[in-house]
């Protein structure tokens, strides 16, 4: 008996290392457990962050399009009432639809010019191929190199940006 009663008192020492050796074990993945769980979590917070913030960018992105796109409409407006009342007027005064179109274009560069678009390239000016495109070339001594001689369309710009490069011939 004493022999079974040693190898129950062996099995119950056994057991209870078991259960301590658990324990340790419980007690270190506990604090790695929450350390995952907060992890997640802040990581779950981080991604609708970002998720609300692209979509606030892109609200926001929308709206100044539509904003910048009825301010140039709203500056055009003008110009498009004026050549309605041009083409109402039904008299055949040459001189009269001529200072009306010179109007009409003045009020329409007046407009670009508060979106700031200014135009650019005239006869005399330095070829930039950065701001130019020529088109044809002309040998003349007389005129300096890379001198524009002609314009066939003017090149516009806001601020620094091109919108369209002037059509120039250039000389050599």
């Amino acid at each position: 008996m004493s022999k079974k009663k040693t190898e129950i008192k062996d099995e119950e020492k056994e057991e209870k290392e078991e259960i301590k050796q658990e324990e340790k074990t419980e007690e270190k993945i506990n604090p790695l457990e929450k350390e995952l769980a907060d992890t997640k979590e802040q990581l779950l917070r981080v991604t609708a962050e970002y998720a609300n913030f692209r979509k606030r960018s892109e609200k926001e992105k929308n709206e100044s399009y539509a904003y910048a796109t009825a301010k140039t409409v709203s500056e055009i407006l003008t110009v498009i009432d004026n050549l309605e009342r041009a083409l109402s007027n039904e008299q055949e005064d040459y001189e009269g639809l001529k200072k009306g179109v010179q109007m009409t274009y003045d009020g329409l560069m007046a407009s670009l010019e508060k979106l700031g678009v200014t135009a650019y390239g005239e006869s005399g000016d330095k070829f930039d191929p950065n701001l130019h495109n020529a088109v044809m070339h002309v040998e003349d001594d007389s005129l300096e190199p890379n001198v524009i001689t002609d314009v066939f369309q003017k090149g516009y710009k806001i601020k620094d940006k091109v919108v369209r490069p002037a059509m120039v011939k250039t000389a050599n």
